[in-house]
């Protein structure tokens, strides 16, 4: 039998998804759990691995076994051996032809910055900080630039393992909420995949030109380069969210992370 499971965690206490020596990722945590439960080990799978300090709202995972459990009682069961910050939503029984990451038709990030004179505090590890005032119309500009299928090679992490730098970035949105000094921004990613430290590194940038010290077609002087060296530094981890992956309607999987869901439909943001 197949399962697929929706996952949630805060990603602050752990070294990142994908398992490690040390034992502190959330891979690590939820294998743990799902061993206590099933009796036997298991191995899974992410549809998107994240970076130490990234939060996931909808991580997907699959995995196989012959323990035979109703979808409530994997979800109530794994729950009662993880950590208060990490939780399984939902359990799902797939046909053995899905696959969370490769059947994934894109996926979905988010970052939350929070535009302040002085620095996070409730909300430390939660949200990225801009001392300076930002223009969203400048910050929008520049991220035009960013849409559609390119060779994203000046956003890529130096220990990238990604097969190709070309992604195709469909989806980009930056929204304010709030007046004056003290605001939150929300930047919304979608594409088919993501390179290693992609987001950050796109944040970076988008943040340079939003506090004027970057024109906005910078960003396509940038992209062009295809190199680490032009572009801004990698930003902080704190504000990104893995907001999931999008499948088909037809896998029957649950509305967060069906193709064509609301950008609205996640809680539990700052």
């Amino acid at each position: 039998m197949r399962l697929a499971l929706g996952i949630r965690y805060d990603g602050r206490a752990y070294d990142g998804w994908q398992s490690q020596l040390s034992g502190r990722t959330v891979q690590d945590k939820l294998e743990a759990a799902l061993a206590q439960l099933a009796g036997q080990p298991i191995r899974t799978l992410c549809a998107g691995r994240t970076d130490a300090g990234v939060h996931g709202l909808t991580q997907v995972v699959h995995f196989d076994t012959e323990v035979q459990r109703a979808p409530f009682s994997w979800v109530r069961g794994t729950n009662r051996y993880l950590p208060d910050d990490i939780a399984v939503q939902w359990a799902q029984e797939v046909p053995a032809s899905f696959h969370c990451r490769a059947s994934a038709q894109s996926r979905r990030y988010l970052y939350v910055l929070s535009q302040s004179p002085v620095r996070p505090s409730l909300d430390t590890g939660k949200v990225g900080w801009s001392i300076h005032p930002l223009d969203g119309d400048a910050m929008r500009a520049g991220a035009q630039y960013l849409l559609g299928t390119h060779d994203f090679s000046s956003f890529r992490a130096s220990a990238c393992q990604a097969l190709s730098p070309v992604k195709d970035m469909r989806h980009i949105e930056i929204l304010r909420l709030g007046a004056g000094e003290r605001c939150r921004w929300y930047f919304r990613f979608e594409a088919d995949a993501f390179l290693h430290h992609m987001i950050r590194n796109i944040m970076g940038c988008l943040v340079r030109i939003g506090q004027g010290n970057e024109s906005p077609d910078w960003m396509q002087n940038v992209l062009d380069a295809r190199s680490r060296l032009v572009a801004a530094p990698t930003y902080s981890a704190a504000g990104l969210y893995f907001l999931g992956p999008q499948y088909g309607a037809h896998w029957g999987l649950p509305a967060e992370v069906t193709s064509g869901s609301s950008w609205d439909s996640y809680d539990g943001l700052p």
